[in-house]
């Protein structure tokens, strides 16, 4: 929680949501990032053009942010290359179990109450509170 501030947090929360809410309301579509990307690496996929846009968003955003003054975070990884492979495997595969990730479930799912989106979001965060615990308090990692 180092260095958080209310006022970006909040701009950051509602430019997610309104990015959500309008890629529902103009394309019918939820904005899983997982299934974007999933469908754009399927062999017939509809929809190239929104996709590579939307991906291509995530991308260019933070760039933008930087090139205008805002800069970018310094981001340390201590973990080895083997550990991050296995951490991406289970993030993967956990996103195919539960059919969708963080992002279409927790903003999208809970924001139309779906309760299957509900269920799923609770799995995640229990799942990521127990992470923490096991690794930072008791592992001491």
């Amino acid at each position: 929680m180092d260095g958080f501030t209310p006022l970006s947090a909040t701009i950051g929360g509602l430019m997610i949501g309104a990015s959500a809410a309008l890629l529902m309301l103009l394309n019918g579509r939820i904005a899983g990032i997982s299934g974007i990307l999933g469908e754009l690496l399927a062999p017939v996929s509809r929809g190239f053009s929104w996709r590579i846009a939307f991906l291509a968003g995530l991308i260019l955003a933070p760039l933008a942010c930087a090139v205008s003054g805002g800069g970018l975070p310094s981001v340390t990884i201590e973990a080895s290359f083997p550990l991050l492979a296995v951490a991406g495997l289970l993030v993967g595969f956990g996103a195919r179990l539960g059919a969708g990730c963080t992002s279409g479930h927790g903003v999208c799912g809970i924001g139309r109450g779906s309760p299957r989106s509900l269920a799923a979001t609770l799995t995640f965060m229990v799942t990521a509170i127990l992470t923490v615990l096991v690794t930072h308090h008791l592992l001491g990692a």
